[in-house]
Protein backbone atom coordinates (compact mmCIF):
# COMPACT_ATOMS: atom_id res chain seq x y z
CA UNK A 1 0.00 0.00 0.00
CA UNK A 2 1.48 3.36 -1.16
CA UNK A 3 0.99 6.75 0.99
CA UNK A 4 1.22 8.36 4.12
CA UNK A 5 0.48 6.69 7.47
CA UNK A 6 -3.07 8.02 8.62
CA UNK A 7 -1.42 8.80 11.93
CA UNK A 8 1.48 11.11 10.23
CA UNK A 9 -1.17 12.84 7.66
CA UNK A 10 -3.52 13.82 10.84
CA UNK A 11 -0.06 15.11 12.73
CA UNK A 12 1.11 16.98 9.86
CA UNK A 13 -2.38 18.70 9.16
CA UNK A 14 -2.37 19.61 12.96
CA UNK A 15 0.90 20.96 13.19
CA UNK A 16 -0.10 23.32 9.66
CA UNK A 17 -3.37 24.50 11.40
CA UNK A 18 -1.41 25.13 14.33
CA UNK A 19 1.49 26.91 12.33
CA UNK A 20 -1.75 28.95 10.30
CA UNK A 21 -3.07 29.91 13.92
CA UNK A 22 0.05 31.55 15.26
CA UNK A 23 0.57 33.31 11.87
CA UNK A 24 -3.17 34.75 12.26
CA UNK A 25 -1.84 35.83 15.65
CA UNK A 26 1.41 37.29 14.57
CA UNK A 27 -0.94 39.20 11.76
CA UNK A 28 -3.25 40.12 14.36
CA UNK A 29 -0.21 41.30 17.29
CA UNK A 30 1.68 43.35 14.01
CA UNK A 31 -1.84 45.25 13.78
CA UNK A 32 -3.29 46.10 16.85
CA UNK A 33 -0.49 46.33 19.46
CA UNK A 34 1.25 49.29 17.42
CA UNK A 35 -2.59 50.66 17.29
CA UNK A 36 -2.44 50.75 20.95
CA UNK A 37 0.00 53.39 21.05
CA UNK A 38 -2.34 55.57 19.81
CA UNK A 39 -1.16 58.35 17.66
CA UNK A 40 1.02 61.30 19.04
CA UNK A 41 -0.58 64.73 18.86
CA UNK A 42 -0.42 67.37 16.18
CA UNK A 43 2.78 69.48 17.79
CA UNK A 44 1.51 72.72 15.94
CA UNK A 45 -2.22 72.17 17.18
CA UNK A 46 -2.93 76.03 18.86
CA UNK A 47 -4.23 74.39 21.53
CA UNK A 48 -1.82 72.02 22.79
CA UNK A 49 0.99 75.10 21.88
CA UNK A 50 -1.04 77.38 24.38
CA UNK A 51 -1.61 75.20 26.85
CA UNK A 52 0.60 76.72 29.88
CA UNK A 53 1.36 72.87 30.72
CA UNK A 54 3.11 72.33 27.76
CA UNK A 55 6.61 73.55 26.49
CA UNK A 56 10.06 72.11 25.18
CA UNK A 57 7.63 69.46 23.23
CA UNK A 58 5.67 68.13 25.95
CA UNK A 59 3.69 68.34 28.96
CA UNK A 60 4.57 69.41 32.59
CA UNK A 61 3.11 69.34 36.23
CA UNK A 62 2.90 72.22 37.76
CA UNK A 63 5.67 73.68 39.90
CA UNK A 64 5.29 71.85 43.11
CA UNK A 65 7.21 72.17 46.77
CA UNK A 66 5.73 68.94 48.14
CA UNK A 67 6.11 66.75 44.65
CA UNK A 68 9.10 66.28 41.96
CA UNK A 69 8.90 66.92 38.18
CA UNK A 70 8.85 64.18 35.50
CA UNK A 71 9.34 60.41 37.38
CA UNK A 72 12.00 58.73 36.45
CA UNK A 73 12.30 55.23 34.99
CA UNK A 74 12.10 52.40 37.95
CA UNK A 75 15.55 51.52 39.35
CA UNK A 76 17.16 47.79 39.48
CA UNK A 77 16.24 47.65 42.98
CA UNK A 78 11.97 47.89 42.19
CA UNK A 79 11.92 45.97 39.12
CA UNK A 80 13.95 43.10 41.38
CA UNK A 81 10.96 43.97 43.88
CA UNK A 82 8.34 43.86 41.23
CA UNK A 83 9.53 40.83 39.98
CA UNK A 84 10.22 38.35 42.54
CA UNK A 85 8.44 39.50 45.70
CA UNK A 86 5.43 37.91 44.98
CA UNK A 87 4.39 37.11 48.72
CA UNK A 88 0.84 38.72 49.58
CA UNK A 89 0.59 40.33 46.40
CA UNK A 90 -2.59 38.80 44.69
CA UNK A 91 -6.08 37.64 47.14
CA UNK A 92 -5.75 34.21 47.97
CA UNK A 93 -9.31 33.23 47.09
CA UNK A 94 -11.93 34.77 44.40
CA UNK A 95 -12.79 38.57 44.73
CA UNK A 96 -16.64 38.65 45.86
CA UNK A 97 -18.19 40.79 43.19
CA UNK A 98 -21.78 42.12 43.73
CA UNK A 99 -24.25 41.30 41.85
CA UNK A 100 -24.52 44.51 39.98
CA UNK A 101 -27.63 46.98 40.26
CA UNK A 102 -28.10 48.51 36.91
CA UNK A 103 -29.89 51.73 37.11
CA UNK A 104 -32.72 51.93 34.43
CA UNK A 105 -32.43 53.33 31.45
CA UNK A 106 -34.13 56.62 32.74
CA UNK A 107 -33.79 58.08 36.25
CA UNK A 108 -30.87 57.35 37.95
CA UNK A 109 -30.19 58.89 41.79
CA UNK A 110 -32.32 61.71 40.34
CA UNK A 111 -32.05 63.71 43.39
CA UNK A 112 -28.90 62.64 44.88
CA UNK A 113 -25.66 60.72 43.70
CA UNK A 114 -24.75 56.60 43.27
CA UNK A 115 -21.30 55.53 42.02
CA UNK A 116 -21.04 51.99 41.22
CA UNK A 117 -17.60 50.63 41.10
CA UNK A 118 -16.56 47.89 38.52
CA UNK A 119 -12.67 47.24 39.83
CA UNK A 120 -9.66 49.67 39.75
CA UNK A 121 -10.61 53.25 38.38
CA UNK A 122 -13.64 52.55 36.52
CA UNK A 123 -17.00 53.73 37.58
CA UNK A 124 -20.63 54.77 36.40
CA UNK A 125 -21.05 58.12 38.33
CA UNK A 126 -24.96 59.01 38.76
CA UNK A 127 -25.63 62.35 39.89
CA UNK A 128 -28.74 64.84 39.52
CA UNK A 129 -30.21 62.32 36.80
CA UNK A 130 -27.05 62.34 34.73
CA UNK A 131 -25.12 59.10 34.25
CA UNK A 132 -20.87 59.38 33.58
CA UNK A 133 -18.74 56.86 33.35
CA UNK A 134 -14.82 56.94 34.01
CA UNK A 135 -11.64 55.26 32.89
CA UNK A 136 -13.25 52.18 31.76
CA UNK A 137 -11.49 49.29 31.17
CA UNK A 138 -13.02 46.12 30.38
CA UNK A 139 -9.94 44.06 28.81
CA UNK A 140 -8.44 41.25 30.57
CA UNK A 141 -5.27 42.84 30.47
CA UNK A 142 -4.18 46.82 31.33
CA UNK A 143 -1.34 46.42 28.39
CA UNK A 144 -0.72 46.82 24.75
CA UNK A 145 -1.04 43.18 24.53
CA UNK A 146 -3.46 40.62 25.68
CA UNK A 147 -1.25 37.56 25.46
CA UNK A 148 1.12 39.46 28.37
CA UNK A 149 0.98 42.43 30.89
CA UNK A 150 -0.92 42.63 33.98
CA UNK A 151 -4.03 40.65 33.99
CA UNK A 152 -7.28 40.92 36.12
CA UNK A 153 -7.87 39.57 39.37
CA UNK A 154 -11.09 39.57 38.90
CA UNK A 155 -13.74 39.47 36.39
CA UNK A 156 -15.58 42.33 35.32
CA UNK A 157 -18.72 42.70 37.48
CA UNK A 158 -20.82 43.42 34.02
CA UNK A 159 -20.92 43.15 30.67
CA UNK A 160 -20.32 46.57 29.12
CA UNK A 161 -23.36 46.02 27.13
CA UNK A 162 -25.34 45.69 30.20
CA UNK A 163 -24.65 49.40 31.02
CA UNK A 164 -27.41 52.22 30.79
CA UNK A 165 -26.84 54.97 28.38
CA UNK A 166 -24.58 57.38 29.95
CA UNK A 167 -24.14 61.30 29.12
CA UNK A 168 -20.61 61.10 29.32
CA UNK A 169 -17.21 58.91 28.94
CA UNK A 170 -14.39 61.10 31.31
CA UNK A 171 -10.67 59.83 30.60
CA UNK A 172 -8.18 60.74 33.18
CA UNK A 173 -4.87 59.97 31.60
CA UNK A 174 -4.02 57.73 28.74
CA UNK A 175 -2.18 55.24 30.42
CA UNK A 176 -3.25 51.47 29.52
CA UNK A 177 -4.85 50.58 32.87
CA UNK A 178 -7.46 53.97 32.12
CA UNK A 179 -7.65 54.08 28.70
CA UNK A 180 -8.40 50.97 26.87
CA UNK A 181 -8.56 50.99 22.83
CA UNK A 182 -10.25 47.75 23.06
CA UNK A 183 -13.03 49.42 25.85
CA UNK A 184 -13.03 52.30 23.75
CA UNK A 185 -14.06 51.05 20.47
CA UNK A 186 -16.73 49.09 21.63
CA UNK A 187 -18.41 52.01 23.49
CA UNK A 188 -18.11 53.87 19.90
CA UNK A 189 -20.46 51.28 18.93
CA UNK A 190 -22.28 50.38 22.72
CA UNK A 191 -22.82 54.05 23.42
CA UNK A 192 -23.54 57.72 21.90
CA UNK A 193 -22.15 59.97 24.44
CA UNK A 194 -19.20 62.14 24.19
CA UNK A 195 -15.52 61.58 25.30
CA UNK A 196 -14.09 63.99 27.53
CA UNK A 197 -10.52 63.50 27.68
CA UNK A 198 -7.01 66.20 28.53
CA UNK A 199 -5.49 67.57 25.34
CA UNK A 200 -3.44 65.37 23.26
CA UNK A 201 -5.58 62.24 23.96
CA UNK A 202 -7.95 62.67 20.93
CA UNK A 203 -5.34 61.70 18.68
CA UNK A 204 -5.36 58.47 20.52
CA UNK A 205 -9.36 57.89 20.22
CA UNK A 206 -9.66 59.17 16.67
CA UNK A 207 -6.89 56.83 15.57
CA UNK A 208 -9.30 53.97 17.26
CA UNK A 209 -12.68 55.62 15.33
CA UNK A 210 -14.13 57.46 18.14
CA UNK A 211 -15.95 60.02 15.46
CA UNK A 212 -15.09 63.82 15.60
CA UNK A 213 -18.08 65.20 16.86
CA UNK A 214 -17.95 62.82 19.61
CA UNK A 215 -14.15 64.15 21.50
CA UNK A 216 -14.08 67.07 23.44
CA UNK A 217 -10.39 67.63 24.83
CA UNK A 218 -9.87 69.73 27.64
CA UNK A 219 -6.67 71.83 29.40
CA UNK A 220 -6.88 72.15 33.03
CA UNK A 221 -9.17 74.39 34.67
CA UNK A 222 -11.46 74.26 31.50
CA UNK A 223 -15.15 73.01 31.41
CA UNK A 224 -17.63 71.54 29.06
CA UNK A 225 -21.06 71.37 29.50
CA UNK A 226 -23.61 68.89 28.40
CA UNK A 227 -26.91 69.83 29.18
CA UNK A 228 -26.93 70.03 32.91
CA UNK A 229 -23.96 68.27 33.63
CA UNK A 230 -20.66 70.59 34.07
CA UNK A 231 -17.60 68.39 33.61
CA UNK A 232 -13.76 70.07 34.56
CA UNK A 233 -10.85 68.58 33.86
CA UNK A 234 -8.55 69.85 36.94
CA UNK A 235 -4.81 69.13 37.48
CA UNK A 236 -3.06 66.20 39.05
CA UNK A 237 0.84 65.54 39.45
CA UNK A 238 1.64 62.42 37.15
CA UNK A 239 2.81 61.62 33.46
CA UNK A 240 1.38 60.01 30.21
CA UNK A 241 2.41 57.81 27.42
CA UNK A 242 1.47 54.58 25.35
CA UNK A 243 5.27 54.11 24.25
CA UNK A 244 8.69 55.18 24.82
CA UNK A 245 7.94 58.71 24.36
CA UNK A 246 6.00 60.11 27.55
CA UNK A 247 4.18 63.28 28.19
CA UNK A 248 3.18 63.82 24.80
CA UNK A 249 -0.42 63.88 26.09
CA UNK A 250 -2.02 65.65 28.96
CA UNK A 251 -3.74 64.14 32.14
CA UNK A 252 -5.63 65.38 34.82
CA UNK A 253 -8.26 64.82 37.67
CA UNK A 254 -12.36 65.68 36.98
CA UNK A 255 -14.92 67.75 38.70
CA UNK A 256 -18.52 66.16 37.65
CA UNK A 257 -21.20 68.68 38.86
CA UNK A 258 -24.70 69.05 38.21
CA UNK A 259 -27.23 71.45 39.25
CA UNK A 260 -27.15 70.46 42.84
CA UNK A 261 -24.39 67.58 43.14
CA UNK A 262 -20.86 67.10 42.70
CA UNK A 263 -18.46 64.34 42.49
CA UNK A 264 -14.47 64.66 42.56
CA UNK A 265 -12.31 61.62 40.45
CA UNK A 266 -8.62 61.94 41.09
CA UNK A 267 -7.88 59.50 38.26
CA UNK A 268 -4.33 59.07 39.02
CA UNK A 269 -1.80 61.80 41.04
CA UNK A 270 0.76 62.10 43.72
CA UNK A 271 0.20 64.15 46.60
CA UNK A 272 0.86 67.80 45.72
CA UNK A 273 -0.66 71.47 46.41
CA UNK A 274 -3.31 71.30 43.95
CA UNK A 275 -5.79 69.50 45.80
CA UNK A 276 -6.57 72.54 48.40
CA UNK A 277 -6.64 74.66 45.37
CA UNK A 278 -9.24 72.19 44.01
CA UNK A 279 -11.39 72.14 47.05
CA UNK A 280 -10.87 76.25 47.01
CA UNK A 281 -12.34 76.15 43.92
CA UNK A 282 -15.24 73.78 43.31
CA UNK A 283 -15.39 71.99 46.62
CA UNK A 284 -17.44 70.85 48.61
CA UNK A 285 -18.15 67.41 47.05
CA UNK A 286 -20.90 64.61 47.80
CA UNK A 287 -18.07 61.99 47.24
CA UNK A 288 -14.91 61.34 45.73
CA UNK A 289 -12.92 58.85 44.17
CA UNK A 290 -9.76 58.62 45.31
CA UNK A 291 -7.00 56.29 44.05
CA UNK A 292 -5.02 54.32 46.73
CA UNK A 293 -3.27 51.73 45.16
CA UNK A 294 -0.32 51.27 42.77
CA UNK A 295 1.75 53.20 45.26
CA UNK A 296 6.04 52.69 46.10
CA UNK A 297 8.68 54.72 47.49
CA UNK A 298 9.88 54.70 43.71
CA UNK A 299 7.28 56.68 41.99
CA UNK A 300 6.17 58.41 45.40
CA UNK A 301 5.96 62.02 43.75
CA UNK A 302 2.80 60.19 40.90
CA UNK A 303 0.71 57.65 42.99
CA UNK A 304 -1.00 58.50 46.31
CA UNK A 305 -0.37 56.38 49.19
CA UNK A 306 -3.59 55.47 51.58
CA UNK A 307 -2.89 58.38 54.11
CA UNK A 308 -1.63 60.83 51.43
CA UNK A 309 -5.38 59.96 49.90
CA UNK A 310 -7.30 60.53 53.36
CA UNK A 311 -5.11 64.18 53.08
CA UNK A 312 -6.10 65.52 49.63
CA UNK A 313 -9.34 63.92 50.71
CA UNK A 314 -9.62 66.38 53.08
CA UNK A 315 -8.11 69.16 51.32
CA UNK A 316 -10.54 68.44 48.72
CA UNK A 317 -13.52 68.39 51.16
CA UNK A 318 -14.49 65.53 49.57
CA UNK A 319 -17.73 64.26 51.30
CA UNK A 320 -17.69 60.61 51.50
CA UNK A 321 -14.35 59.12 50.39
CA UNK A 322 -14.73 55.84 47.86
CA UNK A 323 -11.54 53.93 47.22
CA UNK A 324 -10.38 53.15 43.28
CA UNK A 325 -7.20 52.26 41.62
CA UNK A 326 -6.83 48.72 43.76
CA UNK A 327 -7.83 45.32 43.99
CA UNK A 328 -8.30 44.70 40.12
CA UNK A 329 -4.40 44.44 39.11
CA UNK A 330 -1.01 43.75 40.59
CA UNK A 331 1.04 47.26 39.56
CA UNK A 332 3.11 47.46 42.96
CA UNK A 333 5.17 45.45 45.24
CA UNK A 334 2.63 46.25 48.30
CA UNK A 335 0.77 43.53 49.25
CA UNK A 336 -3.09 43.23 47.89
CA UNK A 337 -4.95 44.65 50.64
CA UNK A 338 -2.45 46.73 52.19
CA UNK A 339 -4.04 49.92 50.62
CA UNK A 340 -7.65 49.48 51.86
CA UNK A 341 -5.96 48.15 55.66
CA UNK A 342 -4.08 51.51 55.88
CA UNK A 343 -6.74 53.56 54.36
CA UNK A 344 -9.30 52.75 57.24
CA UNK A 345 -6.67 53.30 60.02
CA UNK A 346 -6.47 56.70 58.43
CA UNK A 347 -10.03 57.37 57.91
CA UNK A 348 -10.84 56.41 61.25
CA UNK A 349 -7.94 58.92 62.98
CA UNK A 350 -8.96 61.76 60.42
CA UNK A 351 -12.88 60.90 60.98
CA UNK A 352 -13.35 60.88 57.34
CA UNK A 353 -16.38 58.81 56.27
CA UNK A 354 -15.59 55.82 53.68
CA UNK A 355 -17.27 53.02 51.69
CA UNK A 356 -15.15 50.18 50.77
CA UNK A 357 -17.52 48.52 48.11
CA UNK A 358 -16.73 45.35 46.61
CA UNK A 359 -16.39 45.33 42.80
CA UNK A 360 -19.82 45.85 41.09
CA UNK A 361 -21.72 47.48 44.15
CA UNK A 362 -23.86 50.55 43.39
CA UNK A 363 -23.34 52.83 46.55
CA UNK A 364 -25.85 55.34 47.22
CA UNK A 365 -23.72 58.44 48.89
CA UNK A 366 -26.31 59.37 51.31
CA UNK A 367 -26.94 56.14 52.50
CA UNK A 368 -23.36 54.16 52.24
CA UNK A 369 -23.10 50.58 53.38
CA UNK A 370 -21.63 49.67 56.19
CA UNK A 371 -18.10 48.24 56.40
CA UNK A 372 -17.88 44.82 56.65
CA UNK A 373 -14.59 43.76 55.87
CA UNK A 374 -15.23 41.41 52.69
CA UNK A 375 -11.36 41.75 51.75
CA UNK A 376 -9.74 40.57 55.29
CA UNK A 377 -10.22 36.97 54.45
CA UNK A 378 -8.62 37.19 50.82
CA UNK A 379 -5.24 38.28 52.40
Amino acid sequence: MSGAHPGRTGRRRLAALAALALAGAAAWALREVPAQFGRRPDASDPRVRASPQYRDGVFHNAPSEVAQGAPGRPDAGTLRRMLFEKEGRVPTAPVPLAVPEVPEASGGAPGGVAVTWFGHASALLELDGCRVLVDPIWSDRCSPSQLTGPKRLHPVPVELAELPQVDAVLISHDHYDHLDMATVRRLVRLQSAPFAVPLGIGGHLRRWGVPEHRIIELDWDETCTLGELSLTLTAAHHFSGRSLARNTTLWGSWVVAGPERKVFFTGDSGYFEGFARIGEQHGPFDAALMAIGAYDPAWADIHLNPEEAVRAHLELRGGLLLPIHWCTFNLAPHPWAEPVERLLAEAKAQGVALAVPRPGQRVEVANPPELDGWWEALS
